[in-house]
């Protein structure tokens, strides 16, 4: 056996078996329930999420709308199924674009001391802004909508798993295995692209993860300042913001939306956990 085919990938089964029990199953499940709520929203919801209901304003939780209505007549439920989607389909575009580009640009700026450390200073730069700030800048600048929650938290991922990937291969590349494909003759992008590269994918797991939990988080605290998705479509942190002057009168207006966030945050964070957990072991 040649020194190419040395490689010490870790086997697929092992590395995504923290998934299958635990924490990691515990996640999967949370965040599996809540998407298919998403998914299936013109199937599950009683309304029309834009529709004003004759004679509903403020109602609180009965049979026919279970989480009560809103201060302009619609069925929170409903706008609340609608809005998992919206916040998901952000999510699920945004982090992957962010993992791609940040990734690309961490591995590139392992081929020469140049280009690592404009990567590294144009890191620094982004990362020096809160995502908040980030966010409140670049919707002064492009407008408020889910096409600015989007760059938000395409912009704060990039330098994270632009970091972690450089960081990742920078380790991998001084291990005996790789030394000796390059002693034996094979080009430098040859040996990235076929040793680095897959042993220095296994972190970015949990990182995705983790990532995608932000990403709800930056999304709802956008539209709850009101530069997020814009109103009257549905996201859950608009639903919360608009929810504030009337917890006295429908609490549960508010309760329906956070306890989605929560467990959308819980969810991910779990799936994190076990993936880290599998890791270490």
């Amino acid at each position: 056996m040649t020194a190419l085919e040395v490689q010490p990938v870790a086997n697929t089964r092992t590395r995504w078996s923290g998934l299958t029990r635990g924490q990691g199953l515990a996640g999967i499940v949370i965040v599996a329930i809540i998407a298919l709520a998403g998914i299936f929203a013109s199937l599950l919801a009683p309304f029309d999420p834009l529709e004003q209901i004759s004679g509903a304003n403020l109602l609180s939780p009965d049979a026919d709308h279970w989480l009560g209505t809103d201060q302009v007549n619609r069925d929170v439920f409903s706008r609340v199924l609608y809005g998992i989607r919206i916040d998901l389909i952000i999510a699920f575009v945004a982090v992957p674009i962010g993992a791609v580009v940040g990734g690309a640009i961490g591995l590139l700026s392992t081929l020469h001391p140049a280009a690592d450390t404009t990567a590294q200073r144009v890191f620094d730069v982004v990362l020096a802004f809160p995502a908040l700030i980030l966010a409140i800048t670049l919707a002064a600048i492009i407008g408020p909508g889910a096409f600015t929650v989007g760059v938000v938290i395409v912009l704060s991922e990039v330098p994270i798993f632009g970091r972690l990937v450089r960081t990742s291969v920078l380790k991998v590349r001084e291990q005996p295995f790789v030394e000796a494909a390059e002693v034996i003759g094979a080009g430098r992008l040859f040996v990235l692209r076929t040793h680095v590269l897959p042993n220095s994918l296994e972190p970015l797991g949990v990182q995705v993860a983790l990532s995608l939990s932000l990403a709800v988080f930056v999304e709802s605290a956008m539209s709850f300042i009101g530069i997020g998705v814009r109103p009257p479509e549905p996201s859950l942190g608009s639903i919360i913001a608009e929810s504030i002057p009337n917890l006295d009168i429908n609490p549960a207006f508010a309760v329906g939306p956070l306890v989605v966030v929560a467990a959308l945050v819980l969810g991910f964070l779990l799936i994190a956990q076990g993936i880290g957990e599998e890791r270490r072991s």
